[in-house]
């Protein structure tokens, strides 16, 4: 039996909380393969993804159900978090949401509530796009509480010099088209169906925007996501900084990607498996067939089982 815990957390926004997810299987007892901690990326929140049940089950019930104790966390203004005060102001009112450096600070904050939970020294990371940055800087900061790490869709920003300053607003709004629009981009015609029925992207992306706590079908029919990831984005392109340093990890790295990633490409994976230490224990994986959002996918399966296959390794 999968039991779920849920937490509300005081995180990096003032007056707001960050919401963490717990699932573990009460049958196993003490025989826990080990604790995973999931993190989201620019959009959408951990509880919209990797919890997300798609023919019964999830990413997270998947874990579980092989015996891990399994984790997963929305960050302030995401999913179930809180969302600050700012994102009921105009969003030019206010400077973007949610930098990186913030993100990084409430993972920090949600391992030391897990290590201290389960009573363990340390846990794996699965990060997803712009959580690849997020756990990828965490992992390098704080080695020795991170047994393995999992970058799916490694985000990496290449120097961009000619690339314009613009004014960045606290938010960024997204209907339930636009998602979807997304999701498929690059993909040449008829290709999309062949990935995911339709069906259950439509209902995925229209539930998406209804996660906004002030969804209404008439009057706000639209999610809104921070936009520190964006600004941060702009800063790296123009000055060529990096965004982390893989250099720094020393946890046994995967990096995995759907070939048909146009977000998160397997050029921008190949760029951060190189910057890896050569000594380190690190694999690439690109599943064929597979968007930025393999997860939801017919291919999810393989990328389950090529995660699970890294962690018991």
């Amino acid at each position: 039996m999968i039991t779920i815990s849920e937490y509300l957390i005081a995180g990096s926004q003032a007056g707001a909380n960050f919401y963490l997810r717990r699932k573990l299987d009460q049958t196993l007892g003490t025989e826990i393969r080990g604790v995973v901690l999931f993190v989201h990326g620019a959009t959408y929140g951990s509880t919209h993804t990797f919890d997300y049940a798609i023919a019964g089950y999830s990413w997270m019930d998947h874990l579980a159900q092989e015996g891990y104790d399994t984790w997963c966390l929305d960050l302030t203004g995401y999913g179930l978090a809180d969302r600050p005060s700012a994102m009921a102001q105009p969003a030019d009112a206010n400077p973007p949401l949610m930098t990186t450096e913030d993100a990084i600070k409430e993972v920090s904050i949600a391992v030391d509530h897990i290590l201290a939970s389960t009573q363990t020294r340390h846990l794996s990371l699965i990060g997803y796009s712009w959580g690849t940055v997020i756990c990828g800087a965490f992992a390098g900061q704080a080695p020795e509480k991170i047994n393995r790490l999992i970058l799916l869709g490694a985000l990496w920003v290449m120097h961009q010099p000619e690339t314009s300053l613009q004014p960045v607003p606290a938010y960024r709004t997204v209907s339930a088209d636009s998602a979807l629009t997304r999701w498929s981009i690059g993909l040449r015609p008829g290709v999309f169906e062949n990935l995911i029925d339709s069906k259950v992207a439509q209902i995925w992306c229209q539930q998406a925007v209804e996660v906004d706590p002030d969804y209404h079908r008439d009057t706000h029919d639209y999610l809104r996501a921070p936009t520190g990831v964006a600004a941060d984005f702009l800063h790296c392109a123009i000055t060529g900084e990096p965004w982390y340093l893989p250099e720094q990890i020393q946890a046994s790295t995967l990096i995995i990607v759907g070939a048909l990633d146009y977000e998160t490409t397997p050029g921008q994976a190949a760029v951060v498996f190189a910057r890896l230490d050569p000594m380190l224990t690190k694999q690439m994986t690109v599943i064929a067939d597979a968007t930025h959002s393999i997860l939801l996918e017919k291919r999810r399966t393989q990328l389950f089982k090529t995660c699970s296959d890294f962690l018991t390794a």
